[in-house]
């Protein structure tokens, strides 16, 4: 249980934190004394708690660092009690102190100085671009320093430190200079090494291209390639999603396409694909594509970065979207910025116009939704033994409305009632972002998860053989060799893209017949009668879909790509709406069962789905499918690379007419030019023939 795993965390950390303090008083304790085993013991005890927390208690780390007693300074406390204890321990001979404290203070000054030297080779790793997919060769590429000596001062500190630890320790038990000075010295040896092996990084040899010599391979690949449609993204850690389900219909265009991202973790997020990926973190970096021969810009989503490739004259953007709903944000104003906006079918068109954010309607293209192909029609009812009921609520939004997910007020109340029908399946997805705004949807989700569990141990049945567990695991090995790159700990962002530099042209091909071998195989290891949680990107939504017999869901995408199956569907009613409001201020639900937060209605609902002679609602999500996606007829994919194809047009187009005005006009800054100099030619008439300062003349015709 979650909880349960939280409460022993914390009860790890207090206790670890508890003995560090321990740890630090004795040490004090014996060096004041002094008390000889008791100092030697704390000493060394201290040292190695640290080096368990840097391993296994990062989180108790960082809320250390937050108030400045970070590794740095617990060693330096540690060490200055070592100080205090040669100092007071009587045996010690007193002429031994000074050269011992000297030696330590040089084993710190050799620590930050490979720390600085740590510092420059990663910024002197640092591309202005990152690509995957690309062959790079023509930067020069290499490994990356060891992970310890180039990212890791906390822990490179503790390791390096315990030579030095040790030999003063035994410098306090023998009363001898000795071991303290081979112990420092090796402490010392050791950051110096450091520090000269991560200079290497530094010599011709090891440098890869700098920042300009990069931007100019850039230039080059871009004229080599000759992209024509590009999709640009841009966001935060969780939102790859909204590009990844754009990825198998931009392999499928047309031309060349190109995926422009801005972020660098980002790279690693994108799944497995042909097509080129370019990363251009810096804005004035990214005007390099205005001289490229890119014609269009799709855009899965808005981010404040946007705005910045928006800047481009010379190319053309439509917005795609990532997934269509009733929601407000599906209408954002952001829209008219493009110079298209893509949509699915007639009702997207309809919406935007009802909700008059100054989008044009000849601006708005019908291209319908070519991802869902994989959706399997419907079949007719369920044949089985068990009916499975998908269950996945949308997140609660940034606006946090009642109405965004049913989890918080009908989530429970929607999974009691399907557990309670024993010929019921249920697959529980929620959203991967449900509770990162309110607190009450991450801990409805959590019981939600909680009585599903307690379901599953009160049900029993036959189970699928040992051949089925093995047959899933080695599809999952062999999935995982092919979506996971295998990195080895150490690797930079540099190392990385090295080895992503060879394109794969059949790898997104492997990997989709890979991910359709890995979905049967997981299926068939779950007995029929197990309910599910899936809270992973596997097994994919549109697959669930594809085992489902009945959709549970509220107001957002999901419904809509549901729809392309015509199977039943119903939608939970948390707005606060009646049932007429609520169908006729959200057009995705007119073909819907519509649920109240108290779920009464599921018995009901299961009865439409396993007799469909008692479900009215077949014909209208048939004609609903049609005002949402579009006719089938010409295919999805068809219109959409018309779609660009016309775009493309359009933008030669507005290029050729700039260009030929350009050429038959003075340009603006010609044209201040000119005018700058007749001023400077008027005042200089007016002062007797002479400027009043020649260097501001030649500035303001500059």
């Amino acid at each position: 249980m979650p909880s349960a795993g939280l409460s022993t965390r914390r009860a790890v950390q207090l206790t670890a934190l508890l003995a560090l303090t321990v740890f630090y008083a004795a040490q004090l304790a014996g060096a004041l004394l002094p008390n000889v085993p008791v100092f030697i013991v704390a000493s060394v005890a201290g040292l190695a708690l640290d080096l368990y927390l840097t391993h296994q208690q990062p989180g108790l780390l960082a809320l250390l660092g937050k108030v400045r007693f970070d590794v740095t300074t617990r060693q330096l406390l540690r060490d200055m009690l070592i100080v205090i204890g040669l100092v007071r321990i009587p045996d010690v001979p007193p002429d031994i102190e000074r050269p011992l404290t000297l030696l330590l203070l040089a084993a710190y000054a050799t620590h930050f100085l490979c720390q600085a030297v740590a510092q420059f080779v990663r910024r002197s790793r640092t591309l202005p671009i990152l690509t995957r997919n690309i062959d790079a060769s023509g930067l020069r590429l290499t490994i990356a320093p060891p992970r310890l000596l180039a990212k890791q001062p906390s822990r490179r500190l503790l390791r390096f430190s315990i030579p030095g630890t040790v030999g003063l320790m035994l410098s306090a038990a023998l009363a001898t200079e000795v071991w303290g000075i081979a112990g420092l010295g090796l402490s010392i040896a050791l950051s110096l090494g450091g520090a000269v092996y991560l200079g290497t990084w530094m010599l011709p040899k090891k440098r890869h291209a700098n920042e300009q010599q990069a931007l100019d391979w850039l230039g080059r690949w871009l004229a080599a390639y000759k992209p024509t449609v590009g999709m640009y993204f841009s966001g935060g850690t969780t939102s790859a999603y909204q590009a990844n389900m754009w990825l198998s219909t931009l392999a499928e265009l047309g031309g060349n396409p190109v995926i422009v991202l801005r972020e660098r973790f980002m790279v690693q997020k994108i799944e497995a694909t042909d097509v080129p990926i370019i990363c251009i973190p810096k804005v004035a970096h990214l005007m390099h594509l205005e001289h490229s021969t890119l014609k269009v810009m799709l855009h899965p989503a808005n981010s404040g970065k946007t705005s910045q490739v928006l800047r481009i004259p010379t190319i053309k953007h439509a917005f795609i979207n990532h997934g269509e709903s009733d929601k407000l944000s599906s209408c954002n104003p952001y829209a008219k910025a493009y110079d298209e906006v893509w949509v699915a079918g007639p009702a997207a068109r309809e919406r935007y116009q009802l909700a008059d954010i100054g989008v044009d309607d000849r601006d708005v293209v019908e291209v319908g939704r070519p991802q869902l192909s994989p959706i399997e029609p419907y079949a007719g009812p369920p044949q089985g033994a068990y009916t499975t009921v998908l269950y996945a609520p949308t997140w609660e939004g940034w606006t946090n409305d009642p109405g965004n997910t049913s989890v918080i007020l009908a989530g429970e109340n929607i999974v009691r009632a399907l557990l309670a029908d024993p010929g019921v399946r249920l697959l529980y997805k929620p959203h991967p972002m449900t509770g990162s705004v309110d607190p009450r949807a991450g801990a409805a989700d959590a019981r939600i998860q909680e009585m599903i569990t307690e379901a599953n141990a009160k049900r029993s049945g036959e189970r699928p053989g040992a051949d089925a567990a093995a047959e899933l695991e080695r599809r999952a090995r062999e999935l995982d060799e092919l979506t996971t790159t295998a990195f080895r700990r150490g690797a930079d962002e540099v190392e990385r893209m090295m080895l992503q530099s060879t394109p794969e042209a059949d790898r997104a091909e492997r990997v989709a017949a890979a991910t359709t071998a890995w979905e049967a195989a997981n299926w068939a290891s779950f007995p029929e009668w197990e309910h599910q949680i899936i809270t992973g990107p596997r097994p994919a939504i549109y697959t669930c879909f594809n085992q489902s017999d009945l959709l549970i869901s509220d107001v957002s995408s999901v419904v809509s790509d549901y729809l392309t199956s015509e199977k039943p569907y119903a939608v939970a009613n948390t707005s606060g709406l009646s049932e007429e409001e609520f169908r006729a201020g959200f057009p995705t639900v007119r073909a819907a069962a519509i649920l109240s937060p108290e779920a009464k209605e599921i018995p009901e609902l299961l009865e439409t789905v396993r007799e469909p002679s008692k479900d009215g609602l077949s014909k209208a999500r048939a004609e609903l499918k049609v005002h949402l996606l579009g006719p089938s007829d010409p295919p999805s994919i068809t219109r959409f690379n018309q779609a660009v194809v016309d775009l493309c047009e359009a933008t030669v187009a507005r290029n050729e007419r700039v260009a030929r005005r350009t050429s038959e006009i003075p340009g603006q800054r010609e044209t201040e030019a000119q005018e700058a100099a007749e001023e400077a030619e008027m005042e200089a008439a007016a002062n007797g023939g002479t400027t009043s300062d020649p260097e501001d003349a030649d500035q303001v015709t500059a």
